[in-house]
């Protein structure tokens, strides 16, 4: 006779599943929820501040996108080794003013939530209505695969993100950015603050409504805009595209086509591959190097040209023009040199064949200056109206490409190149560029540094 089977039998088992499961759905909602200490008086401030942190992580796999948005707060990425790419770790650090009435409700107006969404991950913050947010300092630790691709948003505080592999966006409605060692594409945009990327492997987008903006390597394009603050680039090896409402542009290499504009700042390039265009309202452009044809344009300031490869177009309004031609030059087109009230020299190697048109149209107290090395034609034609123009013209070594010089009340003078001086003038500003960037690098990062410590005070807009 076969034995019969109960349903207390059957639910035995069953519970004991059922059990298992909730437990299970109860460490994960466990382990994604933020897990607040108790706020502790801080002693190291002598205002006796008052302080809470909050921590939680969600499980996340590699290559997952992570998404941060809270209302305030500075925020700092940080990745982790492969064997501890399971999670995204997070941990806030909260400060406020213990001596408030409301300190404690203060702290425990923020929170933070985490979870797993068809996208990635998503970490969420809140913090206190608007009147309180400036009695609040918070600062987020994040915790992240390294091969993750990273958005973040904060309605206020500085950023730093490094060694992040995928593609990586920071937005920030007032503070710094700092974003290191990059392995994708980066977005980065503050609304006045400033911004530092030290590697970035593809391509960079920048913006600040004021601050500056100071960037190592990019082997992608380069688009960088800021409001008034300066520009300063290591090297760019796509396109790259340059603007600021007043501030200096400086760029040690450019791989492909450069546009540089400035309202008012200077403008220096060392090595430049490609098409190089620069506008300013009101500063000196410098080029050190040019492979490719070249355009300027300044309103008030000088323009210096150290080794001209190809053809050139520079203009000024108030302020001489410097050339140094090598030879033999790799591009073709007519070289235009025009200063409508400063004085032009061009240094030129013996054996350059180029042919000359160069024009003083104020010639009465300004000359047309020629070293015996060239044998150019020098003529004077006095107009009815009282002009006095000067001209030079000729053939050099059997001509060439035409080189236009043209001012209104300046000089022009044809020196005999020295290859050796050109070539350690070449060496010397290459050096400098260099030695610039990088004690702006270390400037930039200690003064970033500096504000992003809480104030040794109390602060109605810190945070």
């Amino acid at each position: 006779m076969t034995a019969g089977i109960s349903r207390s039998d059957i639910r035995k088992p069953f519970c004991g599943f059922l059990a298992a499961s909730l437990a299970a759905v109860l460490v994960v909602a466990l382990s994604a929820s933020a897990r607040r200490q108790p706020a502790q008086p801080n002693s190291t401030h002598p205002d006796n501040r008052l302080t809470s942190d909050l921590t939680g992580s969600v499980p996340t796999h590699e290559g997952d996108h992570i998404r941060v948005k809270t209302d305030l707060g500075s925020i700092n990425i940080h990745t982790q080794n492969s064997d501890k790419s399971g999670t995204v770790d997070y941990h806030v650090h909260l400060e406020t003013d213990g001596s408030q009435k409301d300190a404690q409700a203060l702290l425990k107006s923020f929170t933070i939530s985490a979870r797993n969404t068809p996208e990635g991950v998503l970490l969420k913050a809140e913090g206190p209505e608007r009147r309180g947010a400036g009695r609040l300092w918070v600062t987020l630790d994040l915790q992240i695969p390294k091969n993750s691709s990273v958005e973040v948003s904060t309605g206020g505080g500085n950023i730093d993100a490094s060694e992040v592999n995928g593609h990586v966006s920071l937005s920030t409605a007032g503070g710094n950015i700092t974003a290191a060692d990059i392995g994708g594409p980066a977005h980065l945009d503050t609304g006045g603050g400033n911004i530092i990327a030290k590697n970035v492997a593809g391509e960079l987008n920048a913006n600040t409504g004021g601050g500056h903006i100071t960037i190592g390597s990019v082997a992608g394009n380069a688009t960088l805009h800021t409001g008034g603050g300066h520009i300063r680039v290591a090297s760019v090896q796509g396109t790259a595209h340059f603007d600021t409402g007043g501030g200096n542009i400086t760029l040690e290499h450019s791989g492909a086509e450069l546009t540089a504009e400035t309202g008012g700042g200077e403008i220096e390039v060392g090595e430049a591959a490609g098409l190089v265009r620069a506008r300013t309202s009101g500063g000196g452009i410098r080029v050190v190097r040019t492979f490719g044809p070249t355009d300027l344009e300044t309103s008030g300031g000088s323009i210096y040209l150290t080794q001209v490869d190809s053809a050139v177009k520079a203009s000024t309004s108030d302020g001489g023009i410097t050339a140094w031609f090598v030879t033999p030059t790799k591009g073709s087109g007519t070289c235009e040199l025009q200063s409508s009230s400063g004085d032009i020299t061009v240094h030129l190697p013996r054996e350059l064949a180029v042919t000359i048109d160069a024009l003083v149209m104020k010639g009465g107290d300004h000359r047309v200056i020629v070293d015996p090395a060239f044998p150019l034609k020098v003529s004077y034609d006095d107009s009815s109206k009282g002009s006095h123009i000067v001209r030079a013209e000729g053939d050099l070594n059997g001509g060439g490409e035409i080189l236009r010089l043209r001012t209104v009340a300046g000089n022009i003078r044809f020196v005999l190149s020295d290859a050796n001086t050109q070539l350690e003038m070449t060496r010397q500003q290459m050096l400098q560029l260099q030695q610039q960037m990088e004690h702006t690098l270390q400037d930039q990062k200690q003064k970033m540094e500096q504000q992003s410590r809480p104030p040794a005070g109390d602060s109605e807009d810190s945070h």
